[in-house]
């Protein structure tokens, strides 16, 4: 009976240190260890050296904290590619030929410029790329993006804060959900800036320049606007904004007055604000500068901070 014992043991512990093997080891151990027997796929072009490319997820490309100066040969196979944390800082003419099908590109902490991406890099370069929803370009030192982004048609989201724009980019693609640009320089928005497009719902521009000469009549008085953050800037007048738009940054600006206009043209039982989250503080108001009117605009606003 013993004998047989120990034969069932023997048996199981294989079985038990299998479960018990790391399930991420391909990312920190030697690729031959990383991959085991597992097949790599070489669909579209071979992995670059410098990067991984798991067997168990073959769309997607780590190369992120590789100490990387350039972009490598990205099979065309792949959807993700993690750049991020490296020192890229340029993309080259022929780097995304072959990306056609990426869906996710983080090339966020690099060191891009504009003579990297506005200029080398031409909407023709981008063309093709019909499936790329999220690109994260913020902590780069880009200060100017030209057309560059203008064929990304499947484009949601843009993440370009933390760089040198001191205007919004040019010819954004229309179909964006959100749009961060956050710690940049830019002081002024053009002529309709939100109106181009038709699915928009979160903008961020906190920590820029902004001032009121810089923010065209009705700029921010579109539906469809969820959450806007304006935040950290300049400005000395609260901007007319949609009644629709349920979230609002102002914190840590220059303003002097509560316009009770700005959020309803009309202030009666029927016509009020959606606005949930409204901050004002850190300006130069009090809460005996709200008038008694905001409680039938505003009545759906938890909290007014001052």
């Amino acid at each position: 009976m013993r004998v047989v014992v120990v034969f069932l043991l023997s048996g199981l512990l294989p079985l038990a240190c299998s479960q018990e093997r790391d399930p991420f080891a391909w990312l920190y151990g030697p690729r031959s260890l990383r991959f085991g027997s597992l097949q790599a796929d070489t669909t579209g072009g071979e992995c670059p050296d410098e990067c991984d490319c798991p067997p168990s997820f073959p769309v997607a490309m780590y190369c992120d904290g590789r100490g990387l100066t350039a972009m490598p040969t990205i099979p065309s196979r792949m959807k993700y590619l993690y750049l991020q944390n490296n020192a890229i800082t340029a993309v080259s003419d022929s780097a995304l030929v072959n990306a056609t099908n990426l869906v996710w590109l983080m090339m966020h902490y690099n060191q891009l410029t504009s003579d990297a991406i506005g200029k080398k890099v031409t909407p023709a370069d981008l063309e093709g790329m019909d499936n790329l929803t999220i690109l994260y370009l913020h902590d780069n030192a880009v200060t100017d993006m030209g057309k560059s982004l203008n064929t990304l048609k499947s484009l949601t989201l843009l993440e370009i804060s933390g760089n040198k724009l001191t205007k919004v980019p040019e010819a954004l693609p229309e179909h964006l959900h959100q749009l961060y640009l956050e710690f940049n320089a830019i002081d002024s928005l053009p002529e309709g800036f939100l109106g181009q497009f038709t699915q928009l719902q979160y903008v961020r521009i906190a920590h820029n320049q902004l001032t009121d000469k810089g923010i065209p009549a009705n700029t921010f008085n579109v539906t469809g606007l969820v959450e806007l953050d304006l935040s950290f800037n300049k400005l000395e007048r609260i901007p007319s904004v949609s009644t629709t738009l349920q979230h609002l940054y102002l914190q840590a600006n220059q303003i002097k007055e509560f316009t009770l206009g700005s959020f309803c043209s009309v202030v009666d039982v029927t016509n009020y604000s959606q606005l949930r989250t409204l901050r004002l503080d850190g300006n130069e108001i009090s809460r005996q500068d709200i008038p008694n009117e905001s409680t039938l605009c505003l009545r759906l606003t938890s909290s007014i901070e001052v």
